[in-house]
């Protein structure tokens, strides 16, 4: 097949997705890359899989700092427009070379690229990582926020300018998503929230781990456990601490956070929760992929727990590197752990939590029982050559 591929990803979980599946349809079909200057290229770079690498320049307008912050929502809406215009090119030029199928991920502006609704009577398929969950969803409360003052989070509920702009960046989501000829999802769970909140009926299509990469190493076993995520309030990192406080301070483990963004504010709230609970913590930002996977060989286990999280990819590559989770049972976790045999999925509650961490801190036994049979499940049911099979046979039929 001839295959044309739009994103405008930054670093992340869904570009590592994007590459590791251009990378396979690559060994098979003939891929033409069409993105904008705002995304990250060097991360994850498709460049050396693509027979064309289009990049097209879009800069974001330049935003406010206070006290004129309440004019980038201005800005904001203004870019949306920009991208639609420049998608329309995009889509023109797509119509152009004939391609059997094209495949859209999500922008960093907007979610689901307008380009879907200028490609409407082309076969388009959207990958739809999740629903643009600050329209969607409440937002952990974080004490910072209430720092802002009464006064402040009254005129933000009545600010013309932010309704004008979630009213936008609303409407053209969900017009964008319904614009795609398949909708694919990245979990069981996602996929509700998705048909629930566009009224389109998505399919599933698992991502999935570099077992060649994430893999079991010869090093030591060291006395810490990790967190991976972007340091923001879904990540729940604070649950963890919390956790983490409630074990003897003679067996407390070192927290170790990777992260491949940090907001300035949660870092702070996180890092004076750990000071709060004696819970000595390492945050490692931006780090090699190299790196990551020593970190997870190295832990005594994996902590994740996200809020409502709609697959991630943590769990998996963890598993893969023969290191057990324990996971939140919600969201994507659910689809993903297994309880009593690769990890432990519990509630949101730090002494439920703590519990299990004791036992995996405790019963070494345990830890390596789960470690073999962590590594085996992925084998078995988690490559990215599973999961291309999918997405190549719903290319195809498109």
């Amino acid at each position: 097949m001839k295959i044309a591929i739009y994103h405008n990803l930054p670093s992340g979980g869904a570009k590592r997705l994007l590459y590791e599946f251009t990378k396979r349809l690559h060994d098979h079909h003939e891929i033409h890359i069409y993105t904008t200057s705002s995304a990250n290229h060097d991360f994850c770079d498709l460049r050396p899989f693509a027979a064309a690498y289009h990049i097209y320049p879009f800069t974001p307008g330049v935003l406010f700092k206070s006290p004129f912050g309440r004019l980038n929502q201005i800005i904001r809406t203004f870019d949306l427009y920009k991208l639609n215009r420049l998608e329309k090119q995009i889509a023109n030029d797509i119509r152009l070379e004939k391609f059997d199928s094209v495949l859209v991920q999500p922008c960093q502006f907007q979610n689901a690229p307008s380009l879907l609704q200028h490609l409407h009577d082309m076969p388009t398929v959207f990958y739809c990582h999740e629903p643009l969950r600050i329209l969607y969803e409440t937002m952990p409360p974080r004490p910072y926020d209430q720092d802002e003052g009464g006064l402040r989070r009254l005129v933000d509920k009545i600010d013309p300018m932010k309704a004008i702009f979630y009213m936008t960046l609303k409407n053209n989501d969900r017009k964008n998503v319904s614009a795609a000829k398949s909708v694919l999802v990245n979990s069981i769970f996602n996929r509700g929230a998705v048909k629930k909140i566009y009224s389109v009926d998505p399919s599933v299509c698992y991502p999935g781990v570099d077992i060649n990469f994430f893999k079991p190493s010869l090093e030591v076993e060291e006395n810490f456990v990790l967190s991976v995520g972007s340091l923001t309030p879904l990540k729940g990192f604070d649950l963890i601490i919390q956790s983490l406080g409630l074990i003897p301070e003679n067996i407390r483990p070192i927290f170790k956070i990777a992260s491949n963004f940090s907001n300035q504010p949660e870092y702070q709230y996180i890092q004076s929760l750990a000071e709060k609970h004696h819970v000595t913590t390492e945050f490692h930002s931006g780090i090699s992929d190299e790196a990551l996977v020593s970190l997870y060989n190295r832990a005594l286990f994996t902590i994740y727990t996200p809020i409502r999280e709609p697959f991630g990819l943590v769990p998996i590559e963890s598993m893969a590197c023969g290191t057990p989770v324990i996971g939140v049972n919600e969201g994507g976790l659910m689809e993903t752990i297994l309880h009593g045999e690769t990890g432990f999925l519990v509630n949101r509650d730090p002494i439920e939590i703590s519990e299990k961490i004791l036992v995996l801190i405790q019963q070494k036994i345990t830890r390596e029982k789960f470690s073999q049979t962590a590594r085996q499940y992925v084998l078995e049911k988690w490559t990215w050559e599973h999961s291309t099979q999918k997405l190549e046979k719903i290319l195809s039929n498109v």
